[in-house]
């Protein structure tokens, strides 16, 4: 029987198809078709360039393997790879086999269009249109006018302002902004999508969580439109992704990701993240992923400052045409200092109440309505129960704390109880050490030592000390 590249592709394919998952086989290898064979080459068309690398990065054992089997030693297996919907397209030989642990691709860099059409199944393309149009999923209230600029947002603001101004054409790529719930991330990320659509309206920016996009992911692994997943979010000019901690296991959409994000990168888009920590305290990300997001540059957003506090009200006041006493304005400032989203929150429920009840907005009414918010300002917290929850937290016996064991957890826990009493109670040293068992002053100071040591150095104890302090403040 004369041998043909179909034939020869379907005998590769019979090796592959016992080689790797079902899904992964339907995937990566039904879309691919034999083009022709000419002496020991054989040409495949694949449908984009992203299929190329993905087969390249992951599969180039099995086919060098399957390429020799059927074609011998000399086998070569050349890649037609589709760039635009027409019939045109460009080929990238590949030599099988190769040294090294990957295949030595010959091609030179070109531009690749990336097809795009009305056909594709996405929730952010509008349908019925020809041109590709997207809906950018931003919210209109978010922009850089009613972001209020303070010390604890300074340089996220002027870094996110240059890449509205120059997206793609700044050091700032990707530009991932960090901090705690409620600072602002998402409001300046959107900020910076609408800032880009306003002066330049002919790009396609997108905003989308983390989360939404690996539901996505899923979702186009079981209707096998991986291909319309990726080419979607490859030919947008800007992508605002939020929460990006999220991704912390999801390999296979790490991995999409991944592919996505260097393409962009390659072709001068930008990219923007939020994140809720550091990238050095991300855990779960892939270091090829982790290290991307360290390209550019990493702005954090504090907790606003009591001047920053208050600006945020008066503007958020003048924008709802409300005027409120200063006073009242200070006085929430002062008590609300965890975000900005609960500033506001009390704010709102203070503004209900006096429209409800049809109460002059005063001091009085702050204090009473915003006990709920502040309650934790008027209650100190005792060493007895700091020690009860540092006990629950490591499940050891309260009076092992105040023996004189030396095992390790019991003095863990015993240093970060004295830890805690000296930060969250206005206890005198002396008191505190006589409490966890007669104690000196100079072992109460030791241990705080060792604790703040231990929070710079070990990331593992820092969670316990944050999750400790976290139901403190709950409580």
């Amino acid at each position: 029987m004369e041998k043909t590249g179909t034939n020869v592709w379907n005998n590769c394919l019979q090796i592959i198809k016992d080689n790797i998952p079902t899904q992964s086989y339907k995937t990566w290898f039904e879309p691919i078709k034999a083009l022709r064979l000419e002496g020991n080459v054989l040409t495949i068309q694949v449908p984009s360039l992203f299929f190329y690398e993905w087969l390249e990065e992951h599969y180039v054992g099995l086919l060098r393997k399957t390429v020799k089997k059927q074609l011998g030693d000399e086998g070569r297996l050349e890649y037609n790879i589709v760039v635009e919907k027409s019939s045109s397209s460009k080929p990238f030989t590949t030599n099988m086999p190769s040294t090294g642990n990957g295949s030595e691709a010959k091609y030179q860099s070109i531009p690749v269009a990336v097809t795009l059409n009305k056909d594709i199944k996405n929730p952010f393309v509008i349908p019925g249109l020809k041109k590709l149009q997207v809906d950018p999923q931003l919210n209109p209230n978010y922009c850089f006018e009613n972001f209020i600029e303070g010390d604890c947002n300074r340089l996220a603001r002027s870094a996110g302002y240059a890449v509205a101004a120059k997206p793609g054409g700044t050091a700032f790529n990707p530009l991932l902004l960090y901090g705690g719930v409620g600072l602002g991330k998402t409001h300046l990320g959107q900020a910076i999508g609408n800032e880009i659509k306003r002066t330049n309206p002919e790009k396609l920016v997108i905003y989308v969580s983390c989360e939404k996009f690996c539901q996505q992911f899923v979702d186009s692994l079981k209707n096998n439109t991986i291909n319309d997943f990726v080419n979607f979010y490859q030919a947008m000019d800007v992508i605002i992704m939020d929460d990006v901690h999220n991704f912390a296991g999801k390999e296979k959409t790490q991995d999409i990701f991944f592919h996505i994000f260097n393409h962009l990168h390659q072709s001068g888009k930008q990219l923007i993240l939020t994140s809720d920590r550091a990238p050095k305290d991300i855990t779960g990300l892939e270091d090829r992923l982790l290290s991307r997001f360290k390209w550019g540059l990493s702005a954090d957003l504090q907790v606003p400052d009591l001047e920053t506090r208050m600006a945020i009200l008066k503007k958020k006041m003048y924008a709802d045409g409300i005027e409120l006493p200063t006073e009242v304005i200070e006085y929430v400032a002062h008590n609300i200092d965890n975000n900005v989203r609960e500033l506001e929150g009390a704010m709102v429920s203070l503004l209900a109440q006096s429209t409800l009840n049809k109460k002059e907005i005063n001091l009085g009414l702050a204090k009473s309505m915003l006990k709920n918010f502040i309650k934790h300002t008027s209650r100190e917290i005792s060493m007895e129960y700091i020690q009860k929850l540092v006990c629950e937290y490591f499940e050891v016996p309260i009076e092992m704390v105040k023996s004189k064991t030396r095992k390790r957890e019991i003095v863990q826990a015993r240093q970060i109880s004295m830890y805690l009493a000296k930060s969250h109670t206005k206890t005198s040293l002396k008191s505190i050490g006589q409490f966890f068992g007669g104690r000196d002053h100079s072992t109460v100071i030791y241990a705080c030592q060792t604790v703040e040591d231990l929070i710079d150095t070990d990331k593992k104890f820092k969670n316990y000390v944050q999750d400790i302090q976290k139901k403190l403040k709950m409580s």
